[in-house]
C-alpha cells in the first residue's frame, strides 16, 4: 500500500509543479463591473498546490512557470515569495514596453453569493507561460540532480498553447524517468479549448499527459472513457470513471474526484472518492459547506491530496487531508487557503467549529 515515493533526505524538494500563475483581481463581495479597488492574490490552478503545500502543510516547494520581467511580474514573484514557494525556475522574459509579444495573465473573479454565480473572467492571451517550448527547462537538472519526490501539472496549463501541450507531456516523461511521483489535474476549461480544437484536442492531449501519471485527479475531464458524463457527477458517475481510468490506463496508481453538489453560490455539499491498489476511499462528508470563495477549492483538494501521501503515504489519509483542505479553502478568500493543518485535522476530526481561545 502507499506510493513509491523518494526519502525525503535525497531531494531538493518535496513537490514542485508546472504551470501559469496569474495575478487575480478580487473584488470582494462585489461584482467586477461594479468594482472600483480589487484585492490582489497570486493564483493558477497548478501554483496553488504548491502554495498550498507550502503554507499550509510546510512542505519544500516550488514553481516551473514564465513572467515577463514588469511591474506586474515582479508583483506576482513577491507573492510567490511571501508564499514560501521557490521563484528559482522562474523563466523571465524582457518587457516589450506594451505587451505586444508577451504579457502577464490577469484573472479578474468575483465569488458569487446565493443565487448568483461565481464569475471568472480570465485576460490570458498570449502570456509569457504560454510561450514555453520543449527545451526550454532542464528537467534533468530539477528531477535527477535536484531530486522532487512529487510533481504536478494539468490542463490548464496544457490548453494555453500548443507547445506548453507538449511542455507539459515532456515534463511528466522525465518524471517518471528519475522515479519522481507525478500527479495531473486535468481541470477542464472549455474556454481555453475553444480555438484549440475543443474537446477532442483536449482528450488528445489529456490522454498523452494521463499515459506517464501515476495520479489522476478529476477523471471526470474529456479522456475518451465510455460512459464518462453521460450520467452527471454523483458518486455512482465518478465511480465508473475511476474504474473506466484504471482499466484505460493501467500505470495509473491512484485516481480520485472531488464529489460536489452545488446547493446555491454560497452552500455546496462536498466530499471526495479516492481508487488505490484495488480499493475505494471515501472522505468524510461536508454537508452544506458554507462558502466564502469557491475558487480554489479543488487545487486545495489536490495539494491536501498530496500531503497525505508525502507525509503518510496512506491514501485513507490522503482522501481526507484532500476533502478538508479543500472544504476549508472554500471559507477562506483567495486562490489558495489560509487555514493551517491544525485546521484540517480538527475537520477530519469532526471537530466543531466553535470558537477556540
Amino acid at each position: 500500500m502507499g506510493l513509491p515515493l523518494k526519502p525525503r533526505s535525497a531531494c531538493a524538494f518535496d513537490q514542485v509543479s508546472l504551470g501559469e500563475v496569474m495575478l487575480r483581481l478580487d473584488p470582494g463581495e462585489g461584482r467586477i463591473r461594479t468594482a472600483r479597488r480589487f484585492t490582489a492574490w497570486a493564483g493558477g490552478g497548478e501554483y496553488n498546490t504548491s502554495c498550498g503545500l507550502r503554507k499550509v502543510f510546510g512542505c519544500r516547494t516550488a514553481v516551473v512557470t514564465a513572467l515577463v520581467d514588469d511591474e506586474i511580474g515582479r508583483l506576482v514573484e513577491g507573492l510567490i515569495v511571501e508564499a514560501g514557494v521557490s521563484t528559482e525556475f522562474i523563466r523571465w522574459r524582457e518587457d516589450d514596453g506594451i505587451g505586444r509579444e508577451t504579457r502577464n495573465g490577469l484573472n479578474f473573479t468575483e465569488r458569487g453569493s446565493g443565487i448568483r454565480g461565481a464569475l471568472g473572467v480570465s485576460d490570458r492571451a498570449r502570456t509569457a507561460v504560454s510561450l514555453l517550448k520543449p527545451g526550454d527547462i532542464d528537467w534533468d537538472h530539477l528531477f535527477g540532480r535536484l531530486g522532487v519526490r512529487w510533481f504536478h501539472t494539468g490542463g490548464i496549463f496544457a490548453a494555453l498553447s500548443d507547445t506548453t501541450a507538449e511542455v507539459a507531456v515532456e515534463a511528466v516523461e522525465a518524471a517518471r524517468r528519475h522515479g519522481t511521483i507525478v500527479s495531473c489535474d486535468l481541470n477542464f476549461r472549455a474556454s481555453l479549448w475553444r480555438e484549440r480544437g475543443g474537446v477532442e484536442r483536449a482528450r488528445e492531449v489529456n490522454r498523452a499527459i494521463v499515459r506517464s501519471a501515476d495520479v489522476l485527479i478529476d477523471c471526470m475531464a474529456p479522456l475518451g472513457l465510455p460512459g464518462v458524463g453521460e450520467s452527471g457527477y454523483g458518486p455512482v458517475a465518478v465511480r465508473s470513471a475511476i474504474e473506466a481510468a484504471v482499466r484505460e490506463f493501467p500505470n495509473l496508481k491512484v485516481v480520485t474526484n472531488t464529489l460536489r453538489r452545488v446547493i446555491t453560490a454560497s452552500r455546496n455539499d462536498w466530499a471526495a472518492l479516492l481508487w488505490h491498489d484495488g480499493r475505494f476511499y471515501g472522505s468524510r462528508r461536508y454537508s452544506g459547506l458554507e462558502i466564502l470563495d469557491r475558487v480554489g477549492g479543488g487545487d486545495s483538494f489536490a495539494s491536501g491530496l498530496q500531503f497525505g501521501f508525502l507525509e503518510f503515504n496512506d491514501p485513507r489519509l490522503a482522501v481526507e487531508y484532500g476533502a478538508a483542505h479543500g472544504a476549508l479553502a472554500s471559507t477562506t478568500p483567495g486562490d489558495t487557503s489560509i487555514a493551517t493543518r491544525w485546521d484540517a485535522e480538527r475537520s477530519i476530526a469532526g471537530e466543531s467549529a466553535r470558537l477556540v481561545s
